[in-house]
């Protein structure tokens, strides 16, 4: 499997939560708010 980013999108607020593999987690699932911070944790991230 190659590596997965899941992507919960909702208003004002998302969650994002990267996998390396089947059942193996990169990191803890973290929100992040619609803003230029924000998005800048999620690029970051990626």
């Amino acid at each position: 499997m190659n590596p997965v980013i899941g992507l919960d999108i909702s208003k004002g607020e998302s969650q994002v939560q990267g996998f390396l593999d089947k059942g193996k987690p990169y990191r803890k699932i973290f929100k992040f708010s619609h803003t230029l911070e924000g998005l800048s944790l999620l690029v970051g991230f990626l």
